[in-house]
């Protein structure tokens, strides 16, 4: 427990450095793919969320979610992508190819569904190329181009206000 506090101390200073230096990029694509990352110790209606962007449009195989967990349990899904604290070094480096992959992966649109800012989820936010990341505003603004003041668990207004948003930034 007290490693992991320290862990976080300087994961947590490591990437208020790298954010005090990042500047997000702005790019007028239509989004056709979109990644989620998402933390599965709070949040659990996954499948919920995706079945409320499916209905507003976007394509169920486009989708790929990046599920956060703090400790790995048992019993996990096989189908899921997962990431836990032990994946990400004291300095900020990803050691699982597949959350790699997933933070390169050029995706049009990047929802940041967590809203208890976590150094884990933040450097994932931060290192995907993704074109264009919304998030919770209890999440530091410096690794969104938009924000979302609601609490976690009112996804399907989450899901409304992003489509009226995305509709006047002509980005669907």
């Amino acid at each position: 427990m007290f490693s992991r506090i320290i862990k976080n101390f300087f994961l947590k200073r490591t990437i208020n450095k790298r954010l005090e230096k990042h500047q997000l990029q702005h790019h007028s694509h239509i989004i056709k793919s979109i990644g989620i990352v998402i933390d599965e110790t709070y949040f659990k209606e996954t499948s919920a969320l995706i079945d409320q962007l499916v209905k507003i449009g976007f394509k169920e195989d486009k989708i790929q979610v990046l599920h956060f967990l703090d400790k790995k349990k048992k019993n996990l899904a096989s189908n899921k992508q997962y990431i836990f604290n032990k994946d990400i070094s004291w300095s900020g480096i990803i050691k699982s190819e597949s959350v790699i992959q997933f933070v390169n992966q050029n995706f049009d649109l990047l929802i940041n569904y967590y809203d208890i800012e976590k150094p884990a989820l933040l450097l994932i936010s931060k290192k995907s190329k993704a074109n264009f990341k919304v998030g919770f505003q209890s999440i530091d603004k410096r690794v969104h181009h938009f924000m979302v003041n609601l609490p976690a668990e009112q996804y399907k207004d989450f899901v409304i206000e992003l489509y009226k948003y995305l509709k006047i930034l002509k980005k669907i």
